[in-house]
């Protein structure tokens, strides 16, 4: 299988890796008995646009996950579940 990406959709393709890798980095953060459920819900949200094709989908889904990521990460300072 062969993959060709225009610049844009490189840069895209790099921006949700990275997001995908923060989202998992923050749920090592969450209390032991929900993060297998939370890298769960990370995983399932990641695989449910991956044949996305449309690059407004794309940047539009990115800004939404870094939204819910932020919110994530909000309530966990709250909970006291710091690094």
């Amino acid at each position: 299988m062969v993959l060709s990406f225009d610049l844009q959709g490189f840069i895209l393709r790099a921006r949700v890796l990275k997001l995908y890798r923060q989202a998992l980095r923050t749920a090592r953060r969450a209390p032991h008995q929900a993060r297998g459920e939370l890298n769960q819900t990370i995983r399932q949200e990641m695989e449910k646009n991956r044949g996305c094709k449309d690059k407004q989908k794309i940047r539009f889904l990115i800004s939404e996950g870094l939204e819910r990521l932020k919110g994530l990460d909000e309530m966990l300072d709250m909970q006291g579940c710091g690094l």
